[in-house]
């Protein structure tokens, strides 16, 4: 591995460390404002967010920076961090421990480092993924240090498949798998890319609910399906992503999109 390679995982691991004590200190005890979307935001999310920022830049200071809270507009520069202060924020007010800080790296639009610090759970997922970028940098996906891969299981009753609060409509119909609900975006795809679960879907992520994730999964060997049939990648210099969601479904083989993805089709049509 590089010394850059190394670099931003140390990094990663520290900065979220660092933020991830702070905000334990005030999990369960934080109160939540209504923002314009409908999800919430707390006091913690607008902290968490400029102390990432603040750490993130103080080390790549050549690198930009999108963020839930503040900046939206994706920059001009080759290496962009995408950060999730909290993802789970509901979960977060609530004294559920299912709540995490996510950090992206992209190079020229696209993610190629993913971090998901799980504080409550003391779990940290990472992985690289090149992808097509031309980048010599190692694929690889991690858990605790430990490598990680996606569930080479086939569809059952005792299989999970994990949704979000915006697709329980799929429930309305025979499912071949047993349904988890989780409160985290992240999280709700990750456990397919750690072999806890054959598939998730997300209706509407943001860009800072997948930046991470994306590489970690495909690194898993997990395989990524836009619902909406528009690639998420490269991202675009000058647009505003604070608005654009991202309906997603991951499953843990190529060979179950078929299967899954009708099933969650109606996802997608609800949002249209």
């Amino acid at each position: 591995m590089t010394d850059f390679y190394a670099q931003i995982l140390t990094v990663a691991q520290t900065t979220t460390a660092a933020v991830g004590q702070t905000l334990l200190e005030q999990f369960g005890q934080a109160e939540a404002d209504l923002k314009a979307d409908g999800s919430l935001v707390t006091a913690c999310d607008r902290w968490a967010d400029q102390a990432l920022r603040e750490r993130l830049q103080s080390h790549f200071p050549d690198h930009g920076v999108l963020s839930e809270e503040v900046e939206h507009i994706f920059p001009d520069r080759d290496w962009c961090w995408v950060i999730d202060p909290i993802d789970g924020t509901t979960n977060f007010t609530r004294g559920i421990p299912i709540w995490g800080i996510s950090l992206g790296l992209l190079y020229r639009g696209i993610p190629v480092f993913g971090y998901v610090a799980m504080p409550p759970l003391n779990q940290n997922f990472y992985g690289y993924w090149p992808g097509e970028t031309g980048l010599t940098m190692p694929t690889a996906a991690f858990l605790n240090q430990r490598p990680i891969h996606s569930s080479q299981a086939a569809p059952g009753p005792q299989q999970f498949f994990s949704l979000c609060a915006r697709s329980t409509q799929v429930m309305a119909q025979p499912f071949p798998c047993k349904i988890r609900m989780l409160g985290s975006a992240a999280y709700n795809l990750l456990i397919v890319g750690a072999g806890w679960a054959l598939g998730a879907v997300e209706a509407t992520p943001k860009i800072w609910d997948i930046a991470a994730v994306w590489a970690i999964l495909q690194a898993a060997g997990a395989t990524w399906v836009a619902l909406d049939g528009a690639d998420p990648f490269p991202l675009v210099v000058g647009q505003d992503y604070g608005r654009q969601p991202y309906p997603t479904l991951v499953t843990a083989q190529a060979t179950w999109v078929p299967l899954f993805q009708p099933l969650v089709a109606g996802v997608h049509q609800t949002l249209d």
